[in-house]
């Protein structure tokens, strides 16, 4: 059993879901996660599903090095992007895993947020490759934890109007007051 590193405010309120050695690029899920946080369920949903059609970009914003530039980032005012099939993929099903959760504890699906999601390293694969000369390099591959934390939003409550307290004078303010009330007689 792996820890969830933050609890929701009401537990009742939300739900979660956890993938545990996910066989995909620690990097690209750590931007794609990225871009989703704060996004509402449906949102989020279509969103991934418009990378995987390579509509929409997932803007880079940690993990620069080497990436190229395309004018879908503009959306998210950067210039580059990427569009991590396997990323959306791999969050797409946690996604529809915690919508699952969500109404096995009966929220409504229609207004939950993604309040909570991260990524962190998983213990890397080892492999080996053989290069020239008999010499043998490390291959190997960096998998990733994922977990999320989905809220029902919070309905909005109006502000009660306070009272407004009286305004506290000094001596010399009120004299001063007093002076331009009855100045030119």
């Amino acid at each position: 059993m792996v820890k969830y590193s933050r609890e929701a405010k009401n537990g009742s309120k939300s739900c979660k879901a956890m993938g545990v050695d996910l066989r995909v690029h620690y990097k690209n899920t750590y931007e794609t996660a990225r871009a989703i946080k704060g996004m509402s369920l449906r949102t989020a949903q279509q969103y991934l599903d418009d990378v995987c059609e390579k509509k929409r970009c997932v803007p880079f914003r940690k993990y620069t090095g080497c990436i190229g530039r395309t004018p879908q980032a503009k959306e998210f005012k950067m210039s580059q992007g990427r569009w991590p099939v396997k990323s959306a993929k791999i969050l797409l099903g946690l996604l529809r895993n915690a919508e699952s959760n969500a109404e096995f504890k009966n929220l409504d699906t229609e207004n939950l947020t993604i309040t909570h999601i991260q990524v962190s390293m998983a213990q890397q694969g080892r492999r080996r490759t053989f290069r020239a000369h008999g010499r043998v390099n490390a291959y190997m591959n960096c998998p990733c934890h994922v977990e999320m934390l989905l809220e029902e939003k919070a309905e909005s409550v109006e502000k009660p109007a306070e009272e407004t307290k009286a305004k506290k004078f000094t001596k010399r303010q009120l004299a001063k007051r007093r002076l331009k009330v009855g100045g030119d007689q």
